[in-house]
């Protein structure tokens, strides 16, 4: 889910250059005020187990 956040925040608040850490610290903050009062919701396509099928590459189980 932190990816997608990422994505989100990237999408909506950072596609620009900001040259001030300042301004991208209000900013950043703002949008997260913003996205937490909202309550965004992740709508997911596929079951936990399909996951665990489609992604096993990059989630090796540990056998031992």
């Amino acid at each position: 889910m932190a990816e997608i956040e990422l994505n989100v925040l990237t999408g909506q608040c950072l596609k620009r250059r900001i040259d001030d850490i300042d301004v991208v610290r209000r900013e950043v903050r703002a949008w997260q005020e913003y996205r937490n009062n909202k309550n965004a919701k992740v709508n997911w396509q596929f079951t936990t187990e399909d996951a665990r099928i489609k992604l096993s590459r990059l989630y090796p189980t540990l056998e031992g």
